[in-house]
């Protein structure tokens, strides 16, 4: 009975070392490239937001309907979980998030080193030290968002984010058009970067492209931590434009807050 016991013993200790062994190796062979695909979701508050078919209220009491919301997302920059980076490829690096587009909602990159993400950070907007390449330094990417309505001109730049639709307040009752828009303006450059952890591991294998589900929460962009009303920017009744002064500055500030990752799906 004692030979029996020790046998069985010995036998669970050898398969356990053996297991231990294997899933060590397995952590450890991680190799090769892999694609991993960031999806943004947009909302307003706690909703999906529906273009045009979608009242939405702010803290200032104004309710807005959005036709519209695109902005540039730039420079990813991937953690592992061991602290390294992984820098994707300036070159391919520019996408035109859309809401009107299912083109615009998720951008897939490729040739990523394979291993464990946990963390993203990108660009909203392009950054200065593109931007000063000029023209000719753009690529493709140039025509891309002139094409898109992302360019106020060369000279002026590239619009980071466009926020538009119509809105009613206390002082303003009938449906008066807003446009929010965000760039460069004279010596403020308005680029902002955004950091997020990952809730789960991104697993960029040969065989596996991660997605990682990001939320953007629009009712940052005016009612965020900066409150910006509408109403005090209607100009003379004829709609409210902010492009530009003192509101911008704040605005950005608030788009830095507007994303989270809400899941990773390793499929």
């Amino acid at each position: 009975m004692k030979n029996t016991l020790y046998k069985a013993l010995a036998i669970a200790a050898i398969s356990i070392t053996l297991g231990s062994c294997s899933s060590d190796d397995s952590s450890q062979n991680v190799t090769g490239q892999g694609k991993l695909t960031l999806e943004f979701d947009n909302a307003y508050g706690t909703n999906d937001l529906i273009l045009n078919a979608q009242n939405t209220k702010t803290s200032n009491n104004e309710v807005l309907k959005i036709s519209l919301i695109k902005y540039i997302v730039s420079n990813v920059v991937l953690t592992k979980a061991d602290g390294t980076t992984f820098t994707y490829p300036k070159s391919k690096s520019y996408f035109i998030a859309d809401e009107a587009s299912a083109e615009g909602r998720e951008f897939k990159l490729t040739d990523i080193p394979a291993g464990d993400y946990v963390k993203v950070k990108f660009g909203i907007g392009v950054d200065e030290e593109q931007w000063k390449l000029g023209a000719a330094g753009q690529g493709d990417f140039l025509a891309k968002a002139n094409d898109a309505g992302m360019l106020w001109s060369w000279a002026a730049g590239y619009k980071f984010l466009a926020f538009e639709g119509t809105f009613t307040s206390p002082t303003v009752t009938t449906a008066t058009s807003f446009m929010v828009h965000t760039g460069k303006t004279g010596t403020d450059y308005n680029y902002t970067e955004v950091t997020l952890d990952l809730p789960t591991k991104a697993l960029v294998r040969t065989n596996i492209t991660p997605e990682v589900h990001m939320i953007t929460d629009l009712s940052k962009i005016i009612d965020g931590t900066n409150k910006i009303k509408l109403s005090d920017n209607n100009a003379g009744g004829m709609g409210a434009m902010i492009m530009g002064g003192a509101n911008l500055p704040l605005i950005t500030q608030n788009v830095s807050s507007m994303f989270r990752v809400d899941h990773v799906h390793n499929d």
